[in-house]
């Protein structure tokens, strides 16, 4: 697999994440007025395996997907799991541009992971990032206020576990191929949400079928899209790329559901995007040791 650094390729594959991202917000606000997030959740994973299975076929079957590092791919794949549920709850309680917007403070958790067990270096530049990251949070929310809506702690909450997913996604991609990395999140997701699923299930009506097509596909295509761009530039080069999902996301709040974004999320949204244009800045090379 070539994993020769480069940006604009990463740019390209961040570009079809970005857009089928969007597209899932509004199917999940949709879906999420019919059925809970578990049985999304599960429908999702199944569908996208057989979404996935001709590109699996056209590979070299099965046998290409086999892995040495299955409990890493369990890892990632349940605490992504946990995420996306919240992710989807959250669609329900808060506007989606707000849910976003939170939702990029997961640079900062990635940055501080990826510096910590994947030898990124942590330049000034993404320390800055960090800050200013944690400060828009916090105008977001608005602790001080005492009227912290739980929508805003369960996208927070869900943005932790996106970033410790994205560490655990850039550690695979350096053996894995974004094929098999797809395949074991289907796998391990699906075998999650079976039991939940089978409890809470509601037969979907045709309307909401739909929608559930549209989240698998964009699910299941979208995390191939960011695993290829994983294998061309660092996470924390990576995931800022993302923040034009804010202004876009919201726009579609605005247009398809009347929502206004108040002038602390947008403060907060700025202060966020502001820090991860930092950190976009190229790292200053390392000095040359003194010859011995």
């Amino acid at each position: 697999m070539d994993r020769t650094p480069s940006k604009p390729r990463a740019a390209l594959w961040m570009a079809g994440w970005l857009s089928l991202m969007l597209v899932m917000a509004v199917a999940g606000r949709e879906t999420a007025r019919q059925l809970n997030v578990f049985q999304i959740m599960e429908v999702r994973s199944i569908l996208g395996f057989f979404l996935l299975y001709p590109m699996i076929r056209a590979q070299g079957g099965f046998a290409r997907l086999k892995t040495s590092r299955l409990p890493q791919h369990i890892a990632r794949n349940l605490i992504h799991y946990g995420a996306q549920l919240g992710w989807f709850f959250a669609l329900t309680l808060i506007p989606i541009g707000q849910v976003v917007a939170i939702e990029f403070t997961m640079p900062i958790w990635t940055a501080i992971l990826a510096a910590a067990f994947l030898g990124e270096r942590m330049t000034i530049w993404k320390t800055a990032a960090i800050l200013l990251g944690i400060v828009g949070v916090i105008v977001i929310v608005r602790p001080a206020t005492g009227e912290v809506d739980p929508g805003q702690l369960i996208a927070l909450g869900a943005a932790v576990g996106f970033g410790v997913s994205m560490a655990l996604v850039k550690s695979l991609t350096r053996t894995e191929s974004a094929l098999a990395i797809i395949f074991w999140m289907l796998m391990v997701q699906s075998a999650a949400g079976f039991f939940p699923t089978l409890c809470l299930w509601v037969w979907p009506s045709a309307h909401a079928w739909g929608w559930l097509v549209v989240i698998a596909v964009c699910g299941t295509f979208s995390h191939y899209c960011l695993a290829n761009a994983m294998r061309y530039a660092d996470a924390t080069v990576v995931v800022p790329m993302d923040f034009l999902r804010v202004p876009l996301t919201a726009t579609a709040g605005w247009l398809i559901y009347s929502e206004r974004l108040d002038m602390f999320t947008v403060l907060g949204a700025a202060l966020i995007l502001t820090g991860n244009l930092l950190n976009l800045k190229p790292a200053s090379p390392l000095p040359a040791r003194a010859a011995t």
